[in-house]
């Protein structure tokens, strides 16, 4: 396609980008390069049979990667939250009552989401940097046996912290309770098995594991949500479940104007795990990614502020040394081509963040390191 103004994709590129960054953020992250070539592929129409073949063909490869063969996948235009914002709209009574597990800003979030769309939440929040045990779960709910869901958030960013999902799914599934899994932050690098841990609601965002531009939404949603959904008059529109679901029985799209490049983007992530052996060789990647950050904190005599054993596979957050602050760290850093992520919420300014999704290369991990331990030393020095 040949451009008749250049200049001005010159001008917006320098505007976006003034100088090449190197991304280690908690998202939006460095997009593999098979899907930002995808989109930059000609518009057509989202109600097209070329649309739809590209949109169910997404759904079935997602719903095959989440192990969801009984829960249906949704996609929506939207960030991850919109989802989180679903669940309650759709699956808890008005006036009905949520136990949110909070262990750090984004379980909290949960709370918010819950109260301001007229429902009740009964907190169980852990300290910061720890993760909600299984039978802390089972005690909240033997305190609290009338609540109707269970909120969990899978990867805590904030914190760097994984939750045992599996565990905490099964305790809340004894009990009869339905379960919604912020999975923003994990799926696409955790391990998620919808339909064999009963998952109710698991949701994500495209700009963060599959490493894809921000825009679009993911989520896989069980017949049980569905029959309550059915149940509930005020669910809303813009999402409403049952609408997303009759939209894509009826044409393998959405009610709404989907964002066709982030759906083309997200099918070439998902054929790029197949390529390289499926689920298990994918997810061994970025825990093993994770693996080689870590290790790097720790020779710099950095210390990790998640409780050793529920490290997360797609953010290391790390205490940030005695009389430094974080935002100066971050700076430095980016002075040097590299962008982080500083802390966030009550720690904002005692940690700083590292995350290791999208595409990023071994050698890019070891000359972030490199330039860390020589920004560490300067700001010490200073």
């Amino acid at each position: 396609m040949k451009l008749s103004h250049p200049e001005v994709v010159d001008e917006v590129l320098k505007l976006m980008q003034p100088r090449e960054l190197k991304l280690f953020t908690a998202g939006p992250v460095a997009c593999f390069p098979e899907v930002l070539e995808v989109m930059r592929s000609q518009m057509l129409s989202h109600r097209s049979p070329e649309y739809s073949a590209l949109h169910r063909d997404t759904v079935l490869r997602l719903a095959e990667f989440l192990e969801a063969r009984r829960a249906t996948v949704l996609l929506a235009p939207c960030s991850g939250t919109g989802f989180m914002e679903a669940s309650i709209r759709n699956a808890v009574t008005p006036g009905g009552k949520v136990l949110v597990t909070s262990v750090g800003v984004f379980g909290d979030r949960y709370v918010e989401v819950v109260e301001s769309n007229g429902r009740r939440a009964v907190v169980l929040r852990k300290p910061l940097g720890e993760p909600i045990l299984p039978e802390e779960l089972d005690e909240a709910l033997r305190r609290n046996s009338d609540v109707e869901a269970v909120t969990v958030t899978h990867n805590e960013t904030s914190t760097g912290v994984i939750n045992p999902l599996k565990e905490l799914a099964k305790v809340a599934k004894e009990r009869e309770k339905l379960v919604f899994v912020d999975a923003v932050s994990s799926m696409g690098a955790a391990d998620v098995r919808v339909d064999e841990w009963g998952l109710d609601i698991v949701f994500s965002s495209s700009q963060k594991a599959f490493g894809v531009p921000p825009g679009l939404a993911m989520a896989a949603v069980s017949e049980e949500v569905f029959e309550k959904a059915g149940k509930i008059i005020d669910r809303g529109w813009y999402f409403d479940l049952i609408a997303l679901r009759e939209d894509l029985i009826k044409g393998w799209s959405t009610p709404s104007t989907p964002p066709i490049p982030q759906v083309a983007g997200l099918n070439a992530a998902l054929r790029i795990i197949e390529k390289i052996g499926g689920k298990n060789p994918w997810l061994e990647m970025h825990e093993r990614r994770a693996g080689r950050v870590r290790s790097k904190v720790v020779e710099l005599g950095l210390e990790l502020f998640a409780k050793p054993g529920f490290y997360s596979p797609t953010i290391t957050v790390v205490k940030t040394p005695m009389g430094l602050k974080s935002s100066d760290i971050y700076k430095s850093l980016r002075g040097r081509g590299f962008e982080i992520a500083m802390g966030y919420g009550p720690v904002k300014e005692t940690t700083f963040r590292i995350g290791h999704m999208g595409y990023i290369t071994d050698q890019d991990i070891d000359h972030l390191f490199k330039e860390l331990s020589d920004v560490l030393r300067n700001l010490k020095r200073g």
